[in-house]
This record gives C-alpha cells, sequence and structure tokens, in this order.
C-alpha cells in the first residue's frame, strides 16, 4: 500500500550552535499518524561552527533523507521549496558609551534634516505670512504657530511609525515595518540562492 505524507516547509526557523535539525522542526507534516511521527524525528543537519550563522535546507535533500528511511513513502511538498535556518550565537553586551554615542548622532543627524528641510522650503517664512494673514500683525518669531507645529511634528511622527517607544499603537503595520519586511523577503531569497548547496553544486555533480 502507497504510504503519503505531505510537508510544507517552514520558511525561517531559528537554532542554537550544535543543534540537530530534525524534520519536525523544519516541516509541518500530515499524513498517517505513526507514520508522521516516525518521519518528524528523522535527522536532516547538525549545525557545525563551519556553519557560521546560516544554513539554508533544500526540500530535495529532505525528501532524500525520508527515502533512506524507507524508500516506499511518497512525498508531497507544498509550498517553500527551502528553509533558512539562523544560528542564534550569543549576543554581546553593547557598551553604554558607544549605545549613547551611536544616539546621540541619531538624535543630531535627524534634528539636522528637519531643519535643513525647513530652510529649504522657507518654513519660517510660511509662518510669518500665515500669522499676518489671520492676526493682521508682523511678527518675526509667530511662536503661536511654530509650538503648536513643532508638538504636531512630533505627534504626527509617532503615528506615521505607529510606536511610541516599544508600544505599538495599533496592530497596523507602519511604514518602516513594511519597508524592513520587504528587505528581510529580498535577503532570504538572496541567502536561498547564495547559500543553497544544491544549487550551488556543479551539473556533473552526482
Amino acid at each position: 500500500m502507497e504510504k503519503t505524507v505531505y510537508i510544507r516547509l517552514r520558511h525561517r526557523i531559528q537554532v542554537q550552535p550544535y543543534d540537530n535539525i530534525t524534520i519536525d522542526k523544519i516541516a509541518l507534516i500530515v499524513g498517517d499518524k505513526e507514520l508522521s511521527r516516525k518521519i518528524r524525528r528523522i535527522l536532516i543537519h547538525k549545525i557545525q561552527p563551519s556553519d557560521k550563522n546560516m544554513v539554508v535546507i533544500d526540500v530535495m535533500h529532505v525528501i532524500k533523507e525520508i527515502h533512506k528511511f524507507d524508500d516506499q513513502i511518497d512525498v508531497q511538498t507544498i509550498g517553500a521549496a527551502q528553509t533558512i535556518v539562523e544560528i542564534m550565537y550569543e549576543k554581546k553586551k553593547i557598551s553604554p558609551l558607544l549605545f549613547c554615542t551611536v544616539w546621540l548622532l541619531l538624535f543630531i543627524g535627524a534634528g539636522l534634516a528637519i531643519m535643513n528641510f525647513h530652510e529649504d522650503v522657507s518654513m519660517q517664512a510660511v509662518h510669518q505670512k500665515i500669522y499676518k494673514m489671520v492676526t493682521g500683525k508682523t511678527n518675526d518669531y509667530p511662536l503661536l504657530l511654530q509650538i503648536p507645529y513643532s508638538i504636531g511634528l512630533g505627534l504626527g511622527m509617532i503615528l506615521f511609525f505607529n510606536h511610541l517607544f516599544k508600544k505599538k499603537i495599533n496592530e497596523e503595520p507602519s511604514p518602516l515595518e513594511v519597508e524592513i519586511f520587504n528587505y528581510q523577503l529580498d535577503l532570504d531569497q538572496y541567502v536561498a540562492m547564495n547559500e543553497n548547496k544544491e544549487n550551488l553544486n556543479n551539473v556533473d555533480d552526482r
């Protein structure tokens, strides 16, 4: 009787150094309960220092290991063709001095960018003209407009990025999160194409 299992590889997983990667860590399996339980325990890869920080496991490698276990199993694959395995090494603690230096540079850079933009569009002159149109008086420093505008600028940035420190305002992703997500997809595609040993083998390899 033909034994059929359906496998869908996960897109990305995170593991620790020297972990053993079994099929249940990188894939979802549907099929006969007892058969699926045995397949989940099949070892696919053991993390080594030579793997550095990423490994790409191809679905063909998974199928090959399953057929080593039982060549009568009919493997039906669904979804992604590779799983990206990210090896999580212990991160070094950031120096408080380095953190403060980077924060200060970013703060000054952001402030200069905003000020240069306002200077380019003559924002102060615009405020002066609006103040004169509303009140009929000339004022070189229309704080009545500039203070609310500055507060509104900060609130607008918070709403735009949908974050107040680490807390999200709502579940809608911010434009920055969408860009980071797209960047991660492009990065994963690059890694899958360039780190996948099955793709890198020569056509004469067997």
